[in-house]
C-alpha cells in the first residue's frame, strides 16, 4: 500500500516538475541570449543544466525544511495527517486564488531587462513576454563578460523555485527520508528532462510550441493537484485507521 502511494505521489511530482520547466520562463531566455550571443547548441544546453540544478538544488533546500518540519511534527501531533491535509487544501486554495484572481504563477525577471508590472503574471504575450523583457536587458550585449551571462541566467533561475513542487515535499513526510529523496530525485530528473528538451527544440528551429494556454492555467492546474494530494493523504489516513 505504501509502495503504492508513494509512487503514486512520485508521478505526480514528476508531471508537476516536467510540466512546470515546460513553461517558456525556464528555457527561452537560455535561446534568446544564446541567438544573441552565438553560442552553439551543446554550450546553450549546458548553461541551462547548470541553471537547472541550481533551481533545482534552492527547491530541494525548501523542501528539506518541509520535511524537516514535516518529521518534528509527525512525532508530537498524532492527527498529522489531518494536518497535511489542511495545509495542501490550503495550497489549493492559494494557488486556486491565484488563478481566478488572473495572477498565475509569477517568475523572477532577467537583469536589466524591461518588466510592465501593471501586467498580471499569467497574462503572458504571444510567444511570452521574455522577448520583450529580455531587449535591453545585458544578457544580449556583448558589452558583458560570458560569464556574466551565464551567471546572470543561472541566478535567474535559482531566485524562481518550483514553488509548485513544496505541496509534494509535504505530501511526501509520511514516507519518511526515502520519500525526500526519491522526491528529490524526481524533481532533478523531470526539471533538466523539461528544460534541456525544450531548449533543444528551440534551438532546432520549433520554439513555436503553443504552451501559452498551459502557462496561464498554470495555477488553476496545481490547485486541482494539491486538492486531488489532500484526498489521497485522508484516504491512506482511513485506510490505517481500518
Amino acid at each position: 500500500m505504501q509502495s503504492a502511494v508513494l509512487t503514486t505521489v512520485a508521478a505526480t511530482g514528476f508531471s508537476v516538475a516536467f510540466f512546470h520547466a515546460a513553461i517558456p520562463t525556464h528555457w527561452l531566455p537560455f535561446v534568446l541570449v544564446a541567438r544573441a550571443r552565438g553560442w552553439t547548441k551543446g554550450k546553450t544546453l549546458a548553461v541551462t543544466a547548470l541553471a537547472g540544478l541550481g533551481h533545482v538544488a534552492l527547491t530541494s533546500l525548501l523542501g528539506l525544511g518541509i520535511a524537516w518540519f514535516g518529521f518534528q511534527l509527525e512525532e508530537k501531533v498524532e492527527a498529522f495527517p489531518w494536518v497535511a491535509a489542511g495545509l495542501l487544501l490550503l495550497f489549493s486554495g492559494y494557488f486556486g486564488w491565484r488563478q481566478l484572481s488572473g495572477h498565475g504563477i509569477c517568475h523572477h525577471h532577467p537583469p536589466g531587462g524591461q518588466h510592465h508590472p501593471s501586467e498580471h503574471c499569467g497574462e503572458e504575450a504571444e510567444g511570452s513576454h521574455w522577448q520583450e523583457e529580455l531587449k535591453e536587458s545585458p544578457l544580449l550585449e556583448n558589452r558583458t563578460g560570458e560569464w556574466s551571462a551565464i551567471t546572470g541566467l543561472f541566478v535567474m533561475l535559482t531566485l524562481s523555485p518550483c514553488e509548485g513542487f513544496l505541496g509534494i515535499y509535504l505530501s511526501g513526510v509520511q514516507f519518511g527520508w526515502r520519500g525526500f529523496w526519491v522526491l528529490s530525485g524526481i524533481l532533478a530528473v523531470a526539471t533538466l528532462a523539461g528544460m534541456t528538451l525544450f531548449t533543444w527544440l528551440a534551438l532546432l528551429g520549433f520554439d513555436r510550441v503553443r504552451l501559452k494556454r498551459f502557462e496561464r492555467y498554470e495555477a488553476g492546474l496545481l490547485a486541482l493537484v494539491f486538492g486531488i494530494l489532500a484526498v489521497l493523504v485522508l484516504a491512506i489516513e482511513s485506510g490505517h485507521a481500518h
